[in-house]
């Protein structure tokens, strides 16, 4: 079904440099979604190295390494592209600078056009409380965009345990908006498959996790969550928005 995770390392580099047309990645998408549905998370990595080559990444917001490390596995050094907005926890940003010094990636950190400071001068101050998703479309959705526009396809860790909203999140699919192939290796996982993955593998992981934080977004806008509670309820407590937009 697909090519040895060697031959999948070295067809990283230097390989499939020229970009599909949607309808060739939609094509893939067609074909491979239901074959590897049931597959485990390294094959699934593994088939998006060999086809993609380099026009292949990781994204990762730093709540772990889970997904970092099983594509270090399988693919050394491939891309793992980060979104420092300029509101994250300082715990996450030394959770990134961890993963770059001690895995076999190729982290690279993106950010917006405007610092923060330009941000507020352009738009007035917090504009994370006046207008959560003009500032998540500022800070996140569009730097995330024009940075994978090198791209054909993106694997992310979304998980269809965090969230309803995400219950039907394929494991090969396709990115509408981004017209791009949107890979989630870990799709199926349970929340303790994916403890059980941490400790088995001493995967990083993000210290606020174990601080009340099981979904860690930009520090103004994220909450400690109780016990019992939605992980995910701590993310824009008190409003209405439930995604920041990459995903939607």
């Amino acid at each position: 079904m697909t090519a040895p995770a060697t031959a999948a390392a070295r067809s990283y580099r230097g390989t499939h440099t020229e970009g599909r047309s949607p309808e060739e990645l939609r094509e893939l998408v067609s074909h491979w979604g239901a074959e590897l549905e049931l597959a485990p998370a390294e094959v699934i990595i593994e088939w998006a190295a060999a086809t993609f080559g380099e026009r292949f990444c990781i994204t990762s917001s730093m709540g772990d390494a889970v997904l970092a490390h099983l594509a270090e596995k399988v693919v050394p050094g491939v891309d793992v592209v980060f979104l420092d907005t300029g509101y994250h926890f300082v715990e996450t940003i030394g959770t990134r600078d961890a993963v770059q010094a001690t895995m076999n990636v190729n982290l690279l950190t993106i950010t917006p056009v405007q610092s923060v400071a330009e941000q507020d001068a352009a738009y007035g101050p917090e504009l994370y409380k006046r207008d959560p998703d003009l500032c998540c479309a500022l800070r996140k959705v569009k730097p995330l965009a024009d940075s994978l526009a090198r791209y054909d396809a993106w694997a992310t860790g979304l998980r269809r345990a965090e969230t309803h909203n995400r219950v039907i999140a394929p494991v090969i699919g396709w990115d509408a908006k981004k017209q791009k192939v949107k890979v989630s290796p870990i799709a199926r996982w349970s929340d303790e498959q994916v403890e059980r993955y941490i400790a088995e593998n001493g995967v990083l992981v993000n210290p606020l996790v174990y601080d009340g934080y099981p979904s860690i977004g930009c520090a103004p806008c994220t909450r400690r969550v109780a016990p019992g509670e939605d992980p995910r309820s701590g993310r824009w407590a008190g409003t209405n928005k439930t995604e920041c937009g990459i995903h939607s």
